[in-house]
């Protein structure tokens, strides 16, 4: 089962395609952007081009390929009253392109923009500007997904979402693209969000989807718990007394040091805890740095998601352990899924295509 309707952060609906195949990241397609020309890629463009299972498809090979920390560095923060500029960049691994995004937020204003700039790797010029809202989405949640994949059962799951929102959403819909769900629950405080959560669900994956009253009774008995929600106290929503042995954890609320969405006695239970940022999810998370401040020994359990993904590390050892995907979000994620858009692009003629400003200069 396919599926390509996308909840971007500003919770606007979008639908992806299944159009004619497309080539591949790793090489620029059969119509590509003139040399000295740029192409524009705005939300509708991104919106029409969306697509679930691509998009998964071409984070594992990313994933797969060779990637170092260097490649995918951590992001950098401006910061003043009100305001902050933050910027991950990174190194494609189809040696495409290179690139960032750029989230800019101001919130006296209440405003976000999201841009992502793809330059050509080998001969410097910015082959593209995309509109980045929408496909933080859609990377967030197939990355996700490509762990579930790798480290899941090979069953139908049983799946416990914890969070109504949009990500919480994305996140069913995207692990539903790969693989059959037996069952799911959700957990929200808010029992109209439980409710509006399971039939937007219903219908947009076909899956029932029973509420639960606390998140421990959604947790309870789950394959898959997936994570994407923070207290408004920034209290932990999951706790390890509730996972069960076996089940892979999702969690992906919290990404600054003052953000906490699981237990520290989760983290101390976990068999492994992969990451798709390993210092930045240890060194910058707010569920990590609790558990440090505990005296919580992490070391030699926790691997990159390249690790697992390329083959390199076991997702798990038996099926009795308990594995956590701890995600920050990560630069690679955005270039591989703007690569896949631009691709899809070109093909088929989207997007304004203007003389660029900007040209490499001899060095």
């Amino acid at each position: 089962m396919s599926h390509s309707t996308v909840t971007p952060a500003s919770g606007t609906p979008i639908s992806g395609t299944h159009g004619s195949p497309v080539p591949a990241a790793g090489g620029h397609g059969s119509v590509t952007t003139p040399a000295g020309q740029l192409r524009l890629l705005g939300a509708a463009d991104v919106e029409r081009l969306a697509d679930w299972g691509e998009a998964i498809d071409a984070l594992r090979t990313a994933y797969r390929r060779h990637l170092t920390a260097e490649m995918a560095p951590m992001r950098s923060m401006a910061r003043d009253t009100g305001v902050w500029l933050r910027g991950m960049t990174a190194i494609s691994t189809s040696g495409d392109h290179v690139g960032a995004k750029l989230i800019t937020v101001n919130r006296q204003n209440v405003k976000a923009s999201y841009t992502i700039l793809l330059i050509d790797r080998q001969v410097g010029t910015l082959r593209a500007i995309v509109d980045g809202n929408h496909i933080t989405g859609l990377r967030t949640a197939a990355t996700s997904a490509v762990f579930v994949d790798a480290a899941a059962p090979r069953r139908p799951l049983s799946v416990a979402v914890i969070g109504s929102g949009f990500e919480a959403y994305n996140h069913l819909l995207a692990v539903s693209t790969i693989r059959a769900i037996a069952s799911a629950t959700v957990f929200s405080p808010r029992e109209a969000s439980r409710q509006s959560f399971a039939e937007r669900a219903r219908a947009g994956t076909g899956v029932e989807v029973r509420t639960a009253v606390s998140a421990e009774e959604a947790a309870r008995g789950a394959d898959v718990i997936l994570c994407a929600a923070r207290s408004r106290d920034e209290s932990p929503t999951l706790r390890g007394a509730w996972v069960e042995p076996g089940t892979t954890v999702v969690s992906i609320g919290s990404t600054l040091p003052e953000q906490r969405e699981v237990g520290t006695d989760l983290l101390a239970g976990a068999a492994r805890i992969v990451a798709d940022m390993v210092e930045e999810v240890t060194e910058d998370t707010g569920d990590f740095l609790a558990a440090r401040a505990e005296g919580i020994d992490l070391d030699g359990r926790v691997f990159s998601l390249a690790d697992i993904v390329s083959g390199r590390r076991a997702a798990r050892e038996n099926d009795e352990e308990i594995v956590v995907y701890k995600s920050v979000g990560s630069g690679l994620q955005d270039l591989v899924i703007a690569e896949q858009i631009l691709i899809r692009a070109e093909h088929l003629g989207l997007g304004t295509v203007v003389d660029s400003p900007i040209q490499p200069i001899n060095k």
